[in-house]
């Protein structure tokens, strides 16, 4: 399954040496708690990124996602869900 939409926001969620973890939150989402997936987005470069979302999970009615490659907002983005637990 896929959608487009755009991030709106993004925070640090942790350092740990030389690696982060940031959260990005979408204008519009079709990610459930638990699943993973990728964003794919195109670089002002032109290169295409590939970023895998490590974790999904709700804050205040959210749905924030764990990803270790942070995306400015703005962005806009094609996510691919990967569904855990057998729902499509």
């Amino acid at each position: 399954m896929s959608f487009s939409s755009v991030v709106v926001d993004i925070r640090e969620e942790r350092r740990s040496g030389r690696r982060q973890q940031w959260q990005l939150l979408l204008e519009h989402s079709e990610f459930r708690v638990g699943d993973t997936g990728v964003l794919e987005a195109v670089a002002r470069s032109g290169v295409r990124l590939a970023v895998p979302i490590l974790g999904v999970y709700e804050e205040n009615g959210e749905i924030w996602l764990r990803v270790e490659k942070p995306l400015m907002a703005g962005t806009v983005v094609i996510a691919q869900i990967e569904r855990t637990g057998g729902d499509v």
